[in-house]
């Protein structure tokens, strides 16, 4: 991996007799969309209220550009909690200034870039209403708004999609690929698998406490996927089954999904291919997050 611009080492929580975080590292690499991900209760929001020093660790280190994360280094990352925490009777732009000179901003500078982003997401109409007055998505806009108004180079973001319709949700991903482009390294935490599927380059999974599952994607997809082939061929199921190193074929909408032994090279089913049938297409299957999420989670099930 890259450079960290964050790294979690040798992390633990514990209430009591409860464990909520165990023996936890990974590390997040500098310009990275960093997936933090989980069943409910595995202990993700824990350990991203232990980054921001909501709830202070047991064990362990964490560290921001290889210093220890404290009060003052906190204020360099830029987080958006699953809870949501406006001010409802303030109005929409007095609250974003607010957020902004709590960070830092001059007030006049922070009244120019929040204008700039309520014009972004569509509501400098509402600049001048209260929050209460605002729709859930709309208010989860104003919250994001004064999440990035401070340019954090680190964005953790628990939940971020919650409540919001499929054009926002779209406009949203689109919001942060472009920051991630523009260098800002961002975590998310999210059970919306589709979105992680198509922004990720990194995850962590986390189950029981752990990290049963860490790396780039793009491997983890390979490892998942196996010696395993999507075919589209005139040959049926049966016919496939017999082609050399074949050990089983099922069907996947057109396509066939031909799984070779382990050690099998695919040159030889795709020239066995290319001399029995009339082959239209040959390309590695490659699973879903969905798919490899819920395998890895029922291994380690049954792993007790």
């Amino acid at each position: 991996m890259s450079d960290p611009i964050l790294k979690i080492k040798n992390v633990s929580k514990r209430y009591g007799d409860m464990t909520a975080v165990d023996d936890l590292s990974f590390d997040v690499p500098r310009g990275s969309v960093f997936g933090l991900l989980g069943p409910n209760g595995a202990g993700k929001t824990t350990t991203i209220r232990m980054i921001m020093r909501i709830i202070l660790s047991d064990e362990g280190k964490i560290l921001l550009d290889g210093i220890p994360v404290d009060d003052d280094r906190r204020r360099l990352i830029g987080y958006l909690p699953e809870e949501r925490g406006l001010y409802k009777k303030m109005k929409v732009l007095e609250h974003l200034v607010f957020l902004g000179t709590i960070r830092g901003i001059r007030p006049g500078e922070a009244k120019k870039r929040s204008m700039a982003w309520l014009e972004k997401f569509e509501l400098s109409d509402w600049a001048t209403n209260k929050v209460e007055d605002l729709s859930k998505g709309m208010q989860q806009k104003v919250q994001l708004i004064g999440t990035i108004l401070h340019r954090p180079q680190l964005l953790i973001l628990d939940e971020p999609f919650t409540g919001l319709d499929p054009i926002n949700t779209r406009a949203l991903k689109n919001l942060l690929v472009a920051m991630s482009e523009e260098g800002v390294t961002i975590v998310l935490s999210t059970h919306v698998l589709p979105q992680v599927d198509e922004m990720c380059t990194h995850i962590c999974l986390i189950n029981r406490a752990r990290a049963i599952l860490y790396g780039e994607l793009e491997d983890i997809r390979a490892d998942y996927g196996g010696n395993v082939w999507r075919v589209a061929s005139d040959l049926d199921e049966a016919a496939l089954g017999e082609l050399p190193a074949v050990t089983t074929v099922r069907p996947l909408g057109d396509e066939m999904l031909v799984e070779l032994e382990p050690d099998s090279q695919p040159r030889e089913l795709l020239q066995a291919l290319a001399t029995h049938s009339g082959l239209e297409s040959f390309t590695r299957f490659v699973p879903e997050l969905e798919n490899i999420f819920i395998r890895a989670v029922e291994e380690d099930r049954h792993a007790e």
